[in-house]
């Protein structure tokens, strides 16, 4: 890596960090707001569930418009939106206290909206920035990035939540405003000779890319669907869990569910590594061998019975989710050019906004229907589209020149 970008990559890396506190550090806070506002789980749930749907839907947007004027002019205001929706969401807890929900879901609304211009407008500069093998390492290390933001995050969320329930909140306006001011003042952007193709010729391309690699990328996006709706879904449902039965305090729920983030933040950052070393040998079967890690946690997560059995079981789906991840992201990044770039992998964003936003809701009826039958339908169905990987991801088919000379 050239030592002039070195400063940019490591601003970039604090992008999906910042972002990924979105969800997870309110996960351990979500039993404390239920019973500060009086909600259901589905209710609390769909906190989670309205910021990431807007935030998927806007992340297209986002891709289609860096790629006319630049990465980072769109990722700077997007996180100065993302953190006034946190504190927004502060304020409304304040101001209206237990009438405070709906006034929550707005905030979280505006808030999504933000967070769909960030962490795939990150991965898509890196890989404008990086043409070779490396580029592998990079995305691992921006997905490690977005895996210890899980590991932080609960942890973080407990402990200010041991103040107020509404304290998480402020933390995000704390910490994106800054970032968002080093992305616009201080990270580079790849130099290229016009800002982009007219839109008939942009639109022609995507096209294209999606007649030679539509099969390909679409099961690649399903793999990401999977993965991160598995370990959201299983994580809100955990939380809740070890406040209900096991009746662990705000901090300890904390702990425990850093457990299984902290595994596929590890994992994830090795896997970007042996991927920059072996890329076109290894990358279909770390995303197989990532999925069928994750089915086996899924299967399996029922049968526990005691914290040590649920966290073990529940940390399987993170290895999974985490060794799965960076050749996905390597895969899809790298399936199209600079100039459409942004709206490829952030289409991929969204699918995985997508997944952990239905996540949680839909792995709340657990606690009606039973583990078993929520679990392992998820256990089929990642099965299913592995499979699928199996048969029809080809990556020989998607990466470019540049990266098909490691690990043959």
């Amino acid at each position: 890596m050239e030592a002039k970008i070195k400063p940019t990559i490591a601003i970039l890396v604090t992008v999906p960090f910042i972002m990924v506190l979105g969800n997870s550090m309110l996960i351990p806070v979500l039993p404390a707001i239920q019973k500060a506002l009086d909600l259901s789980l589905l209710q609390a749930g769909l906190l989670i569930t309205a910021f990431s749907v807007p935030a998927g839907t806007t992340i297209p947007f986002a891709g289609m418009l860096s790629d006319r004027v630049g990465r980072k002019i769109v990722m700077g205001p997007a996180l100065i939106i993302y953190g006034t929706g946190g504190l927004l969401a502060g304020l409304a807890a304040l101001f209206f206290k237990d009438q405070a929900y709906p006034y929550l879901i707005g905030a979280r609304i505006i808030q999504g909206i933000g967070a769909g211009g960030t962490y795939q407008l990150a991965m898509a500069l890196a890989g404008d920035l990086i043409q070779d093998q490396e580029r592998a390492q990079v995305l691992g290390l921006l997905e490690a990035a977005n895996g210890l933001g899980k590991v932080v995050s609960p942890l973080a969320g407990a402990a200010i939540g041991l103040i107020s329930w509404y304290m998480p909140f402020f933390v995000y306006g704390a910490l994106a405003l800054p970032i968002a001011f080093a992305i616009l003042f201080f990270v580079q952007e790849a130099k290229t000779k016009q800002k982009g193709p007219a839109l008939a010729d942009y639109l022609k391309n995507l096209l294209q890319i999606m007649k030679e690699k539509g099969v390909n990328l679409g099961i690649a996006f399903l793999c990401g669907l999977s993965v991160l709706f598995s370990l959201f879904g299983l994580l809100s449902f955990f939380s809740d869990l070890l406040e209900k039965s096991f009746h662990l305090a705000i901090f300890e729920r904390g702990l425990v569910i850093a457990i299984p983030v902290l595994a596929m933040a590890v994992t994830s950052y090795l896997f970007g590594i042996v991927l920059k070393k072996h890329m076109v040998k290894l990358m279909k079967w770390t995303i197989i061998g990532g999925l069928a890690i994750v089915i086996s946690g899924l299967f399996l997560f029922p049968f526990g019975q005691r914290i040590f059995t649920k966290a073990l079981f529940a940390t399987l789906i993170g290895t999974g989710t985490g060794m799965a991840l960076p050749a996905l992201n390597t895969l899809i990044t790298s399936s199209a050019p600079t100039t459409e770039r942004g709206l490829v992998t952030c289409l991929y964003g969204t699918v995985r906004f997508f997944g952990v936003a239905i996540g949680p809701p839909l792995f709340s009826f657990a606690t009606k229907y039973g583990e078993k039958l929520i679990f392992w339908s998820d256990a089929g169905l990642v099965a299913a589209i592995a499979a699928l990987a199996f048969f029809f991801i080809h990556p020989l088919k998607i990466l470019p020149a540049a990266l098909k000379g490691g690990g043959q």
